[in-house]
Order: C-alpha cells, then sequence, then structure tokens
C-alpha cells in the first residue's frame, strides 16, 4: 500500500491535521482556577485541549480567555474547567473537536477495481487487503462498486458509521463524473427538480459542468441518495453514459491531493465535524 504512516495525523500525502503536543506546559495559578458548574469531576479542560493538538495548555488559555472554546454550546467563562472528554462536546472556534482517543477513522482513495469489502472468497482485491490490520474492529462506511475509486471512509466507530451511510441523515457525496456527450443547459434544473429511475425518482443536491473538451465532459454531481449504481443510471438516464467516477468528498471530508491507492487517519477536527453531522 502506497501510503504514509497512516497513525501520524500530520504527515500524510493527501492532508493536513492538527499537531499533537506533548509537552505539557508546568502546572501554573490558571490550572488552579474555580471550578465551574459545580466542581464537576473530569479532567482540566486545558489538558484535555493540549493532548487533542490544539496547543499547549498556555495557549489553551489564551484561546479560552478570548472566547473561542464551547462545552457543550456554551462559551467557556472561566479557566480551570473540568471536563469528561467521552461525553462533553468540545468546540474550538465553533468547530467540534472529536478527544476520545477508543476510535479511529480512516479516508481510502480507493482505485477502481477494488471491492468494496474486507474479504472475498472469489479471491478478487479487497479494501480489506489495502488496510491489512490497520486496527481492530475496522469497517468501511457504504460502499463504492468495483469500477468506481475516490473517498471512502473507514472506522472503528460503529455507530458513526451507522450515521454516515442511513439515507435519513442526508449526507451529501460529491462526485466527479467523465461522461460522453454535451451537456444540455437545462440540465441541472431538471436533475434538481427529480428524475424518474425504475427503483423510484432522484433529485441532486447540486450539479455543474466542471470541463468540456473533444466530446467529453466532465461533471460534479453532489446527492445524498445511497442506492446502487446511483450516479452512473443517473446520468446515463439523461443520455450521458459514464466512463470515470470518482467520489471527491464525503460530507465534509475531502479527497483533496490524496494519490490512488493511499490512506490517511483523519484529524481531530474533522472527526469532530462528522460527528456534528450526524448528531453525536
Amino acid at each position: 500500500m502506497n501510503a504514509a504512516n497512516p497513525n501520524d495525523e500530520n504527515t500524510t500525502a493527501s492532508g493536513e491535521g492538527w499537531s499533537e503536543d506533548m509537552e505539557l506546559a508546568p502546572v501554573h495559578p490558571g490550572d488552579r482556577a474555580p471550578e465551574a458548574e459545580g466542581d464537576r469531576e473530569g479532567e482540566r479542560l486545558q489538558k484535555v485541549l493540549a493532548r487533542a493538538g490544539v496547543g499547549s495548555r498556555r495557549v489553551s488559555e489564551d484561546m479560552i480567555e478570548a472566547g473561542r472554546i464551547s462545552v457543550n454550546g456554551a462559551v467557556v467563562q472561566v479557566q480551570g474547567m473540568r471536563v469528561d472528554p467521552t461525553r462533553d462536546k468540545i468546540a474550538v472556534d465553533g468547530v467540534r473537536l472529536e478527544i476520545r482517543d477508543d476510535r479511529v477513522t480512516y479516508a481510502l482513495n480507493k482505485p477502481p477495481g477494488v471491492i468494496t469489502a474486507m474479504s472475498d472468497d472469489r479471491n478478487r482485491p479487497t479494501v480489506g487487503d489495502m488496510v491489512g490490520d490497520l486496527a481492530p474492529g475496522l469497517v468501511h462506511v457504504g460502499r463504492l462498486d468495483q469500477d468506481t475509486e475516490g473517498l471512502l471512509l473507514l472506522t472503528t466507530d460503529g455507530e458513526l458509521a451507522h450515521r454516515l451511510a442511513h439515507p435519513s441523515y442526508g449526507v451529501r457525496k460529491t462526485y466527479l463524473a467523465q461522461v460522453s456527450g454535451s451537456v444540455p443547459r437545462d440540465l441541472a434544473k431538471r436533475l434538481r427538480g427529480g428524475i424518474e429511475l425504475d427503483d423510484g425518482p432522484v433529485k441532486v443536491d447540486s450539479f455543474r459542468v466542471v470541463d468540456t473538451h473533444a466530446g467529453q465532459s466532465v461533471v460534479e454531481v453532489v446527492l445524498h441518495e445511497g442506492r446502487k449504481h446511483i450516479v452512473r443510471r443517473l446520468l446515463a438516464e439523461v443520455g450521458l453514459p459514464v466512463s470515470r467516477l470518482t467520489r471527491t468528498a464525503v460530507g465534509p471530508i475531502e479527497l483533496r491531493a490524496m494519490r490512488s491507492g493511499t490512506i490517511r487517519k483523519l484529524s481531530r477536527q474533522e472527526l469532530g465535524a462528522l460527528s456534528e453531522l450526524v448528531g453525536l
């Protein structure tokens, strides 16, 4: 597998994470401030933020002082507050921060020809072959067709996987499709209005033409449908057969510059954004 060390959130071929700063500052007067919320049990917020890589305890205190940190939706007003990293929702500048260390989520740029499965009795190449023993209990979130490439999430968090894949949560997926033929000017409007397929209607969230050259076009399709072959069937129905299909984003997580076949660990910031998206 052509990948950087997946346990390093800072040095991947594909994206940037928040740096881990494990050199914690010594105890100083800010750590001895009165407790918030009735002397609640738990860890001091500064320590939790430092362990999460937001910054040292001193930097975290400056961020608290500036009103940039919130816990369970309320801006932290005092230093020395205690939190429970397993239950409390901590946000930095309004962006949820995933604190727990007992769950891990990865982004994989699946190559075409690979089966979205952890194993296959016909010995076809699988996602499981690519990730190996990367993390116990790792499962793929939804599926990509064998011939479809691009972003696939894998996680040890069963509830997160369920919510991301379940249609009731309406998680948007973004695709780039190379199609044959010219794109009608009114197609975006038609797709947003709904196209009838043999298993029911489908609407896109957005559609745009990215590029056109020599009878071929590249289009971007965003939708929250999860039916089998949905993008290929939808575009074929409107006279645009797909020759190549790549998923470039799932909700706030983007493929960006990941090379085919590489995998990276999501940053705590990205995990927080995913959890916020599906109400965790």
